[in-house]
């Protein structure tokens, strides 16, 4: 028997989407709250955990950056966010990293290979951009499908960054759907 999708009970293993960017407290934590809101509408919040990280150490512990809180609450999306770096140890339990730029794709792409993980227990590593209609096309890892970071520019950097995660976000439910199909 499936889950019932509108409960708010997660199942003992939720499939667990993991948002990638530099520090962790601009464009990760964009996605991280654009995903979970679709994810929400969607009904699968009781299949699917977000959450988001960086490849650095610079903001740990520290909040979201104040212009991507502003750009989301303007938009109408929640966050509580404290900054947090992935490492090799994360990749046990997670089943898709989502990437914001080659060069996170790219730092990611060498933790996996630093696990002693099998091939076939590894999670997927994808742009997070990739999954826009408009640019699927590119191979990955493409600069087109970077999200470019906002934090050296202004209010509407922010905006532009947000216009952008949310236009790949219904393409990521959309196969989110497909894979826990395949559970």
């Amino acid at each position: 028997m499936s889950p019932d999708l509108t409960t708010p009970d997660r199942p003992a293993d939720p499939y667990r989407v993991t948002v990638v960017c530099l520090g962790n407290i601009c464009r990760s934590p964009m996605g991280e709250a654009v995903l979970r809101e679709r994810i929400r509408q969607a009904g699968l919040s009781a299949r699917v955990a977000v959450d988001s990280a960086g490849t650095g150490d610079w903001h740990l512990g520290h909040p979201a950056d104040a212009r991507a809180m502003t750009a989301l609450n303007e938009a109408g999306y929640d966050l509580d966010h404290v900054s947090r770096q992935i490492d090799p140890s994360w990749m046990t339990g997670i089943d898709l990293l989502l990437a914001m730029d080659e060069a996170n794709y790219r730092d990611v792409e060498v933790m996996l290979t630093m696990t002693a993980l099998p091939a076939e227990d590894l999670p997927t590593l994808r742009m997070f951009r990739s999954f826009d209609p408009t640019l699927s096309h590119l191979p990955e890892p493409h600069p087109d499908l970077a999200v470019p970071d906002p934090y050296y520019g202004e209010a509407d950097d922010y905006t532009a960054c947000l216009d952008m995660i949310e236009k790949a976000a219904d393409g990521i439910v959309d196969g989110l759907l497909v894979e826990l199909e395949q559970r």
